[in-house]
């Protein structure tokens, strides 16, 4: 599958959009992604310091060279391309402006695009991209600022999406919308089969911290003005402002100096911290600006889809346990390594544990004996919101419970879940496991559980005899909310089979109109449940 070539583009200087691609493009490449980045910003190229402390050597060619190739001839380009050093399982790679030296400038000015694009350098360049998408994932270009031929090679030829970077003044509120059209109305012009521009605007350099009001003012005169933008790709019951703020990169002072890449110094980032929005926006691109909604609904679920698209997990299962069921867990693991789940033991309350930025198992296995331990509930709590995937079920949380345990003091999250019984038989647990690990009659059960509650949802009357049904419909709408987060589908039956008790209305009276809250709690829920439906038969 051919790769997705992005340009990064601002229509003023000075708004952090190269900073804001080369952290992405890092993020990109450690969550496993085959990832190009392009300077095409020649007048003041900058990449090449942002990737320097992970570069083998300084760049010896660049994009001013691609000009060079194709003059004398030369039918794909020669390699310029450097690959920078990163952790996991991806690749980056730098194709500079040029060799930064003192010819550099003269070389730069020398080139008439307009004149090579008459000689067919459009042809070459087609050529460059098709070689660049076979071997990459992403290909992220800078591109430079304003309005000239430079900038409509990376606006209007070469892209197939764009993520314009602006900041909350109006000098770049009146261009942001323009530009892009501009750029539509370039690329019909062209001989290429590009359709027209989805666009990713990423506010940037906000500073929420101090000036909060004024920044809430400005944030929601910036959705506004960019509404247009978010037109052809937005899940229509995601509010733009909403959008916008995921997509809204804050100004940290720290970061204000030099060329840095913070997402190497903040692995695992707090919301307060500026990795936190560019992991957002990393995993919006990395999902090709798709499933807005799931982010909307968990924005740490929708960033760990991203993350953990290309991950290939060391072990299938990771046993927490407290001392007091050392034995029984050795003997459980033993059994499940014979049935082919490759599986240790993590003992809660080893603070390396939550130090780790890896997540080394697929699937975590709570073993509880009396009651659960303040460090496996962080455990758990980590892995639920660092690890499940937006359809909710490729990565699993299990609870084992000895008979000392008593159910009632297990925290909400975990009293919702399917528990398995311990017991005297650590096989009987492991071949359980194993099953459940395997899921295919699993997810059968989950489909029709599913499609049991979609069906008393969309049973639900618009009017009933008195209004405190409608109570009812709410208390119990929110119990089949919590079943479908916990993973819990035969509660969420048992909810769905009072529903359709309750929806049968009684009575010769009035009717009163379902309250339009409720309507609106109802009909997410279904969504909700409809995009699980949509994911088993995709």
């Amino acid at each position: 599958m051919a790769g997705t070539v992005i340009t990064f583009y601002s229509y003023k200087g000075g708004v952090g959009r190269s900073f804001t691609m080369a952290n992405i493009a890092v993020l990109l490449a450690r969550w496993g992604y085959r990832v190009l980045t392009i300077d095409w910003d020649l007048e003041a190229p900058g990449l090449h310091h942002y990737f320097a402390p992970i570069l083998p050597e300084a760049p010896r060619g660049g994009v001013i060279d691609l000009a060079d190739d194709f003059l004398s001839g030369a039918k794909r380009p020669a390699p310029h391309i450097l690959k920078a050093a990163v952790e996991g399982n991806g690749a980056l790679s730098l194709l500079a402006a040029g060799k930064m030296d003192r010819t550099y400038m003269g070389r730069m000015q020398s080139i008439d695009w307009e004149r090579l694009y008459e000689q067919g350098f459009a042809n070459f360049l087609e050529v460059c991209r098709d070689i660049w998408t076979a071997e990459h994932d992403f290909v992220l270009i800078d591109s430079r600022t304003g309005i000239s031929d430079i900038a409509s090679i990376c606006t209007a030829h070469l892209p197939d999406r764009l993520v314009v970077v602006f900041t909350a003044n109006d000098q770049n509120l009146d261009e942001v919308v323009d530009i892009t059209r501009r750029a539509d109305d370039a690329r019909d012009r062209m001989p290429y089969d590009r359709p027209r521009h989805t666009v990713l605007p990423v506010l940037s350099r906000l500073d929420n911290r101090v000036e909060y009001e004024r920044a809430d003012m400005w944030q929601r005169k910036c959705a506004k003005a960019v509404a247009p933008l978010f037109e052809n790709w937005l899940v229509k019951s995601v509010p733009e402002n909403l959008m916008l703020r995921h997509l809204t990169v804050p100004y940290v002072s720290y970061w204000s100096f030099g060329e840095q890449l913070p997402v190497l110094e903040e692995p695992v980032p707090s919301p307060d911290q500026i990795s936190y929005a560019l992991e957002t926006i990393a995993a919006v691109i990395a999902q090709g600006f798709d499933r807005t909604d799931v982010l909307e609904d968990n924005r740490d679920a929708y960033v760990a889809a991203a993350r953990n698209h290309h991950r290939d997990f060391d072990l299938d299962l990771l046993v927490s346990s407290p001392r007091t069921l050392l034995r029984a867990t050795e003997e459980l693991i033993v059994e499940l390594n014979s049935l082919g789940v490759r599986a240790e033991r993590s003992v809660s309350g080893d603070p390396e544990i939550l130090q780790r930025t890896g997540v080394p198992a697929e699937h975590l296995c709570l073993l509880v004996d009396g009651e659960a331990s303040r460090w496996q509930i962080t455990e758990a709590e980590r892995f639920l919101r660092h690890a499940i995937g937006p359809e909710g079920g490729q990565r699993q949380l299990f609870c084992v419970l000895s008979k000392n345990t008593d159910r009632d003091r297990l925290p909400g999250f975990l009293r919702n879940l399917r528990r398995l019984e311990l017991g005297s038989s650590p096989a009987l647990v492991a071949r359980q496991l194993h099953t459940l690990i395997q899921g295919t009659p699993e997810n059968e059960s989950n489909h029709d559980a599913l499609m049991t509650a979609a069906t008393a949802l969309r049973g639900l009357p618009e009017q009933m005899p008195y209004a405190g049904r409608f109570a009812l419909v709410q208390e119990t709408v929110r119990g089949m909310a919590a079943a479908l987060d916990s993973g819990d589908m035969e509660l969420l039956l048992d909810h769905s089979a009072d529903l359709v008790l309750i929806s049968k209305t009684r009575g010769n009276g009035s009717l009163t109109a379902m309250p339009p809250e409720l309507r609106a709690v109802v009909g997410a829920l279904l969504a909700r449940i409809d995009r699980r439906l949509t994911a088993f038969t995709d």
